[in-house]
Order: C-alpha cells, then structure tokens, then sequence
C-alpha cells in the first residue's frame, strides 16, 4: 500500500498549469517539523516534500504559509527520475 499522511506549511508554489491531458496541475513544497519516538527516545523529525495536485484539487486557494494536512501517496516525478513527488488526493487546511 502507498499512502502518505503529511502535515505541514507551505514554503513555494509553482505557477499552475496543465498536463497534455489539460487537468490543471500545482507543484508545492511542503515543510514538515514534528517529534516522534523511535526506538524509546523522543526524535525531531524535520523534511522539505515536493507535492504536486491535479484536477479541481488544484485551483484550492493554496498560499504560501498555508498550514496543511495532506494525503497521498508517493511517486517518482518522471519516468526516467528516480526522485519521489507527493501527489495530494486531499487537502485539509489547518
């Protein structure tokens, strides 16, 4: 299973625009900080995701600054990249 649950603020956003398929698409990065336990000890756990929405989820009224929980799931931004790119189903603003 490939799901991912992410909360976070927004730092950037792409300019929209659209796949040959024309659904609107929009690049973000989103900035995580929280702490967790691992092995018994308290870790703060800090990450900059790249995430991208397609379709209607796209013309949110995203903003940088905007404190999100995002679900998805992950996959690699290209065919031939191996980088991976969070690709958001559901937007809550927070």
């Amino acid at each position: 299973m490939n799901q991912l649950v992410l909360s976070g603020k927004v730092t950037t956003i792409e300019p929209l625009r659209h796949t040959p398929a024309g659904l609107p698409l929009l690049g973000f990065t989103l900035h995580h900080v929280s702490e967790n336990t691992e092995a018994g000890l308290k870790r703060k756990v800090e990450c900059e995701v790249n995430a991208v929405v397609l379709g209607d989820l796209a013309k949110t009224s995203l903003q940088i600054g905007s404190q999100i929980k995002a679900a998805g799931f992950l996959a690699k931004r290209s065919a031939k990249s191996t980088q991976l790119v969070m690709h958001i189903q559901n937007i809550e603003f927070i």
